[in-house]
């Protein structure tokens, strides 16, 4: 993992795709689940809403853009890149669909069954996760009825190539939904803390490189789809005056040391390395839990500092839906 993001060029990162994205999640999964929830992707905060509640509104948000029927019982959607499937299981009891999720590593294929068949109200029958690579999808043509992605294509070395393969797919008329990560108009590629900020994301988050949003935009029309809405979902309104909260606050530094926030600044950066070594040397925790808590924490640096300058976004909403006449 760390010699692919040794260079500051993405092609063999590109080229090696699955060996980085496979070596990351290996990696990160186990912090991910404990630190952040059993859904790995960001939203913003209205006023008086908790963290978990406005993670399943962006999830249901999303869902409500695949133009479902009242009756999605007998409709099967993909979930492209499900990690330990935390939308999958939201989606599936919010629309009542049958989902399935898929993603490239198999111990979050494990895990992701592991909790859906935990779930009284689900199960393996209802939904479930398959390994597979999204560049090179196990299912036939025409297969489902939606698909949606959060937060995980942004993993493809090629955006053509998986959006392609999403279209394929799918059926004549369906649609196609995600968040994408992306970086905006505001970002300069001669500006040096910019692109400190990206490289920060990508070695951070096990991404081979980051598009603007206008590469995504056209992707998705190059592979087919026609273009029903598309927008950063990071610039509207969520109620700052009254107190909501931007998608990047828990990655913004605090000398609160009762929040994840403390980890940030420079005193819990130390700490929290050295507290980690020390537990490695006692045994207490696996050879490595410093070194891949290190290589988080710089992901999350780069994304909070991307975030408050705008130049990232982790929402990049593109819905888009198969013609009719395929």
């Amino acid at each position: 993992y760390n010699r692919l993001h040794s260079s500051s060029e993405a092609t063999e990162r590109n080229k090696e795709y699955k060996s980085l994205v496979n070596s990351y999640y290996d990696l990160a999964t186990l912090f991910y689940e404990w630190g952040w929830g059993q859904s790995f992707h960001f939203a913003n905060r209205y006023p008086n809403e908790t963290f978990a509640e406005s993670i399943r509104r962006h999830e249901y948000y999303l869902a409500s853009k695949l133009a479902l029927s009242s009756d999605a019982s007998k409709l099967k959607v993909l979930d492209v890149g499900c990690g330990i499937g935390g939308p999958m299981r939201n989606i599936c009891k919010f629309t009542g669909a049958d989902v399935t999720g898929l993603t490239l590593n198999q111990y979050q294929v494990d895990r992701g069954n592991e909790l859906c068949n935990a779930d009284p109200q689900l199960g393996t029958s209802r939904c479930r996760s398959v390994q597979g690579d999204f560049m090179d999808m196990p299912f036939g043509d025409g297969t489902y009825d939606a698909a949606y992605a959060i937060e995980a294509t942004c993993h493809a070395p090629d955006r053509v190539g998986v959006y392609s393969q999403i279209y394929r797919v799918l059926k004549p008329g369906a649609v196609f939904a995600c968040y994408e990560w992306c970086m905006t108009d505001n970002f300069d590629p001669k500006d040096e803390e910019h692109l400190r900020m990206k490289k920060q994301i990508e070695e951070g988050d096990g991404l081979p490189d980051i598009c603007h949003t206008s590469v995504c935009l056209e992707a998705m029309k190059e592979a087919g789809f026609e273009i029903l809405d598309e927008r950063d979902i990071a610039d509207e309104d969520y109620g700052a005056a009254n107190g909501g909260k931007p998608w990047m606050l828990p990655l913004l530094p605090s000398w609160n040391p009762f929040t994840q926030r403390f980890q940030f600044n420079w005193f819990g950066k130390a700490l929290t390395t050295y507290m980690l070594v020390l537990l490695e040397f006692l045994y207490l925790a696996p050879k490595g839990t410093s070194q891949t808590q290190i290589m988080l924490q710089k992901g999350g640096i780069g994304l909070g500092d991307g975030g408050n300058a705008k130049i990232f976004t982790p929402m990049y909403l593109m819905v888009g839906r198969v013609p009719l006449k395929k």
